[in-house]
């Protein structure tokens, strides 16, 4: 269930073709097996079987930015800062020992400390991992919403939008019940599904301070739909990717079982733009948005997270 990053225009107003700019995508229905099992399809490992065995794994999404976005000409982002950036090499992500309240049915107090809890880890977590790159690091800002507002990327709430990250002030929007309501109304006991939003929003915090949703942001602008879709793709799925890499590293304290991965699976699987026209297509299949968050739960190593120079299939 994730959010997506929503780019301002160079003007610092909103910028988008949705009415709240990059939106959370619609969760679709899982295609399931007469078992009753889910069949998340992996684009970089094995067809994976949800069912009684547990391989663990994860997903989520953004969309295109608009004409007018990005870095001048005179201040054009090298490729190289996304395809080989320096946390890249930092390898695995070091466990920090998160631990999460339990989140109770209808207390939105309780979601909000959830929130507020793996926020916190994020930023440990992030941060050790940027001083082992050498890479300046400062955590984002958070707002999460009960009521409505307004960000330098657009109004809260919109239809479809319960979580996004905004570059222009560097914060995380979510909804703390939007969130629940995005989800299809997942049982709150399936912490996993909440938890992978989180650190998918954080994931575009972190490829902001990388530069790499500089360089994505650049190559949105080019004129070819085809070639600003497979960008936005591959941002989306890199998020992805970092979110799977931070559960897998924490799984020790946060815990998958048997059925928060199935849980996370039927979500994530679920919102690929399998059913939609080539021209809207800029999150990815269903069988690859689960499957870089599988590929970072897996390795906890960044280096599996570079979807700029993975192949074309990787990222469709």
């Amino acid at each position: 269930m994730a959010g997506h990053v929503q780019p301002p225009r160079s003007g610092g107003a909103v910028a988008s073709r949705e009415p709240a700019g990059y939106t959370l995508p619609p969760r679709r229905r899982p295609r399931t097996t007469p078992g009753g099992g889910v069949v998340a399809g992996l684009g970089i490992a094995a067809l994976i079987f949800v069912g009684a065995a547990l391989g663990m794994a994860v997903f989520s999404g953004l969309d295109r930015g608009p004409a007018g976005f990005g870095p001048s000409s005179a201040e054009r982002v090298d490729r190289e800062i996304a395809t080989g950036n320096r946390l890249y090499r930092s390898g695995e992500l070091t466990p920090i020992g998160c631990r999460a309240p339990r989140i109770v049915p209808g207390d939105n107090a309780s979601m909000r400390h959830f929130m507020e809890t793996l926020t916190k880890c994020l930023d440990e977590s992030w941060s050790r991992q940027f001083d082992k790159a050498d890479v300046d690091f400062a955590p984002p800002q958070r707002i999460f919403w009960t009521g409505s507002g307004r960000s330098p990327c657009g109004s809260y709430p919109n239809p479809g939008a319960a979580a996004f990250y905004c570059p222009a002030n560097r914060t995380m929007y979510v909804g703390v019940e939007h969130i629940i309501a995005a989800s299809g109304d997942e049982p709150v006991g399936n912490y996993a599904v909440y938890a992978r939003v989180l650190a998918h929003e954080y994931g575009h915090h972190v490829q902001d301070r990388a530069g790499i949703l500089a360089y994505g942001h650049q190559e949105m602008e080019r004129p070819d739909a085809q070639a600003r879709n497979d960008a936005s793709r591959r941002i989306e799925l890199q998020a992805q990717c970092f979110a799977g890499v931070f559960l897998g590293a924490e799984r020790g304290t946060l815990p998958m079982t048997t059925a928060q991965y199935q849980a996370l699976m039927v979500d994530v699987q679920g919102r690929g733009d399998d059913s939609l026209p080539p021209e809207r297509r800029d999150h990815g299949s269903g069988r690859n948005y689960a499957g870089w968050v599988d590929a970072g739960f897996r390795e906890r190593t960044l280096a599996v997270c570079n979807t700029w120079t993975a192949p074309a299939t990787d990222v469709d």
